[in-house]
């Protein structure tokens, strides 16, 4: 997976450092399993994100790398008793063998390296996703709000999901299944609360019943 989000980044960026592409393809690799994701994502990103972060990665790395070798340095200093001399180098006999170094200490400052590196670009990348998730979910829940007619239903809905939070896809189907469930009720509620506002029919006899409500009697007399 990483070789194909490679190609595709060597694709797209031509003339970026093809080592900051590399570590972008190494991130990025932990984020997606097929092909059509990683194409998607890739898509996302533009050149002046990508050189934002091979340049963040970069001064990151070095400085890591710096303080990677002086602490190494520090350490061989303290354990062969180095000393040293202004103006004066020692004659080459009495340096000491270095013996064998740490492999474990040193991988582990190279990952500790890479993971500060590439922090702020797997910030970035889920900063991509959840804003994308999100407007996906929006526009699926106008979708069901659409044919609403009740206003206010409709506001609460769109307010109320603003501040909600969705663990799973899964999660967030079920939340729709239920609003449109609830818009229909809401519909059904404003088509009773309209047919209640028009009253009982108007009796049309002569005076003096002419121009009053009709009592239950006289509705059944006339359906009747």
């Amino acid at each position: 997976m990483k070789d194909k989000i490679l190609a595709l980044l060597t694709t797209k960026f031509t003339g970026v450092r093809k080592d900051g592409l590399n570590q972008i393809a190494t991130v990025l690799a932990f984020q997606v399993d097929t092909d059509e994701k990683a194409t998607e994502l890739v898509g996302k990103m533009t050149a002046e994100q990508v050189n934002s972060f091979i340049t963040d990665w970069r001064k990151e790395a070095d400085a890591e790398i710096d303080k990677a070798n002086q602490t190494r340095e520090n350490n061989l200093r303290k354990k062969f008793d180095f000393v040293e001399k202004k103006n004066e180098q020692p004659p080459a006999k009495e340096i000491p063998e270095l013996g064998n170094i740490d492999a474990a200490a040193i991988q582990k400052l190279i990952t500790d390296s890479i993971a500060a590196a590439t922090k702020p670009l797997l910030e970035k990348v889920n900063a991509f996703e959840k804003d994308g998730i999100s407007k996906t979910r929006l526009q699926s829940l106008n979708d069901k709000l659409k044919d609403c007619k009740d206003d206010n239903f409709k506001a609460l809905a769109l307010k109320n999901f603003a501040r909600m939070q969705f663990e799973s896809d899964d999660e967030f189907t079920e939340y729709l299944t239920e609003t449109e469930n609830d818009v229909k009720v809401a519909n059904q509620n404003s088509a009773d609360s309209g047919l209640s506002a028009q009253g009982r029919p108007i009796v049309a006899n002569t005076p003096p019943t002419a121009g009053k409500e009709a009592t239950p009697a006289e509705l059944d007399a006339v359906f009747n």
